[in-house]
């Protein structure tokens, strides 16, 4: 069963947590964890660090910068920077009792709730299941329309 806090009045207080590289951002990303919020009372972002990301290009933005810029959103509570080891490590320390993932992250949720079984961690886990479709809804396609623009290829 997870961990509620509790607000002044007695009301149960709900967790979200949110997850992503969030370089470039753009309006997918607002979707992404405005849908989040909606799901809780708190919302937390784990920016994941650059030297972490191994499924797409490394991200443009400086870990810190992506952080402040998370963080700076009204709809998010608040934005730390993830583990540079462990992806688990800053999931332990903010406790969620939601795990919002988005449309199009990878992650198996029964995979991994059962690997925050294992570590002891009982939590919902859930997928944002809208998106955008935007031309300029993903960091990929912001990246292609400025080398086309610009006349270059990656």
């Amino acid at each position: 069963m997870p961990v509620y806090r509790e607000r002044h009045t007695g009301d149960v207080l709900v967790r979200v947590l949110a997850t992503g590289t969030f370089d470039l951002l753009h309006p997918g990303h607002i979707l992404y964890l405005t849908e989040a919020r909606k799901m809780g009372d708190e919302l937390y972002v784990i920016v994941a660090r650059g030297s972490m990301v191994r499924h797409k290009p490394k991200p443009i933005i400086p870990d810190l910068q992506r952080v402040e810029m998370v963080a700076s959103l009204k709809v998010v509570d608040n934005a730390v920077l993830g583990s540079d080891s462990d992806i688990f490590e800053p999931i332990m320390e903010i406790r969620p009792d939601i795990i919002a993932l988005g449309y199009d992250q990878g992650f198996d949720i029964t995979q991994l709730q059962e690997q925050l079984h294992e570590r002891g961690f009982d939590c919902k886990v859930v997928r944002v299941e809208r998106s955008l479709s935007c031309p300029l809804c993903s960091t990929g396609k912001i990246i292609k329309s400025v080398l086309e623009r610009y006349n270059r290829s990656d």
